[in-house]
């Protein structure tokens, strides 16, 4: 009994394709598993295989003919001895024979994403704005503030927030302006007082909860994960946690592993939470704010070592910063480097002793982890064709693991090179300085692996 041999799909999408070549011909005896033919798409070069065995009775459509429709009859197998006088195309037909397609040696990229544009790297307020110079631990103090009395239901609780005013003073003068009712000084219980926040947020409140490190948050996993994070999804949307989860984050200096550790990408792999991890004195006060309104549960990181530092910030009666929307801090042509919080300062570092080298590198600040700007770092790609991440966390389940693997879905036909992720080391953090160094990024390994993937 004749067999028609039909046009393969060679992808959920096709709809139709070349019939290049023909690696078979009338007469030839073939079995299940040999190659009959090369397809060609505009995505690929494919080979297809015979699944029943026969001979080659009649060849239905020449080899180097276009616009095939998948499931033509292409060819027809007959049996030994069976005519094929009479063969002739018919309608597709689900029911005959089957093919498998196979990638060749000879297989094309996808279609690439249609080229996205970059952002300007300019400030993110108005032009003409005045500004004044202001540290990022004012920023942080001034953005609860302005919160605190914009909105009687945001409190402040945590270790020492009230009367010694902070750990690292961010709280200071809250006490004395807004009393101790709306800024509680809690005992060293992380999972008590991180319980009750929760439970303020359920019943309508918006609570700032600041951790004397995030590393003592573990401490209060269980209600940040399974109670503000789950609890709108699980109750049909009818029962949120607006509350702000907020402290140090990462390493400080000599302060050993257990006081440490970046929980960027922990926090960032939870679906109800939004995850925020500021730069600068603008960027902490704007995102602070727009953290505080938010309906959902912020994990708001901040960075000892850059409460200390002084930006620009706009003097603007209510600035905010909205999530999602990453920042280009550097414009460049020849490679991109994302990344966020402290590890923004060894990317704009690297940034100025490349291009002393003639490498102009474009420098993007993700700003917020969840939800994160990919259009941004992907327009940057597609001009760049090179990336760099940068990131103080542990290398296994990084950022930019993430980041990498979504440059690879869309933009992978851009690469000139492949994405490189600049991590902490794969050790718990030292306390002794000298490993300590060793145990971080450095703006030296960030020069070096933009020269590996410029090919300098």
């Amino acid at each position: 009994m004749a067999t028609e041999v039909l046009m393969p799909a060679l992808s959920p999408t096709m709809e139709e394709g070349t019939l290049a070549k023909w690696l078979v011909k009338e007469g030839d005896t073939v079995n299940a598993g040999d190659i009959l033919a090369e397809i060609e798409t505009d995505k690929a070069t494919m080979e297809f295989e015979a699944v029943d065995e026969g001979i080659v009775g009649k060849i239905l459509i020449p080899e180097g003919t276009e616009g095939v429709r998948v499931n033509t009859p292409i060819a027809v197998l007959v049996e030994d001895g069976e005519s094929v006088a009479e063969a002739t195309p018919s309608a597709p037909a689900e029911t005959a024979a089957p093919v498998v397609a196979v990638p060749s040696a000879s297989t094309k990229p996808a279609a690439a994403e249609p080229a996205l544009e970059v952002p300007k790297a300019e400030a993110p307020w108005p032009e003409g704005t005045k500004t004044k110079q202001t540290t990022v631990r004012e920023a942080l103090r001034d953005a609860m503030a302005e919160e605190m009395r914009r909105d009687e239901d945001v409190f402040l609780m945590g270790e020492e927030v009230g009367e010694y005013q902070g750990a690292y003073k961010i709280s200071q003068g809250l006490l004395d302006e807004f009393g101790a009712r709306r800024v509680m000084d809690t005992p060293i219980t992380e999972h008590g007082f991180a319980g009750i926040a929760v439970g303020a947020a359920f019943g309508g409140l918006r609570p700032i909860v600041e951790f004397m490190t995030f590393n003592f948050a573990m401490q209060a996993i269980d209600q940040i994960i399974n109670s503000a994070a789950k609890t709108l999804y699980m109750s049909g949307g009818q029962m949120g946690a607006p509350m702000v989860f907020r402290g140090p984050n990462g390493a400080a200096a000599r302060v050993g592993a257990q006081h440490s550790q970046d929980y960027a990408a922990w926090y960032a792999h939870i679906p109800g939470l939004k995850v925020v991890m500021p730069y600068s004195a603008s960027d902490a006060k704007g995102l602070l704010k727009t953290a505080i309104r938010d309906p959902n549960p912020v994990i708001f990181l901040e960075n000892e070592i850059l409460y200390g530092r002084t930006f620009e910030v706009p003097e603007i009666e209510d600035y905010t910063v909205p999530f999602g929307k990453a920042r280009v801090w550097r414009e460049g042509s020849d490679l991109t480097i994302v990344s966020f919080g402290i590890g923004m300062s060894y990317a704009l570092d690297a940034a100025e002793k490349l291009a002393k080298d003639g490498i102009e590198a474009e420098v993007i600040d993700l700003r917020t982890l969840r939800p994160i700007d990919y259009d941004t770092v992907i327009a940057s790609v597609q001009k760049t064709n090179r990336c760099i991440t940068v990131e103080e966390g542990f290398p296994v389940g990084a950022i930019g693991n993430h980041l990498s693997a979504v440059i690879m879905e869309r933009a992978f036909d851009y690469l000139d090179a492949p994405v490189l992720n600049l991590t902490g080391k794969d050790v718990p953090m030292p306390y002794a300085a000298n490993l300590e160094k060793h145990a971080l990024v450095t703006t030296a390994e960030l020069v070096e692996a933009a020269k590996k993937v410029c090919y300098r």
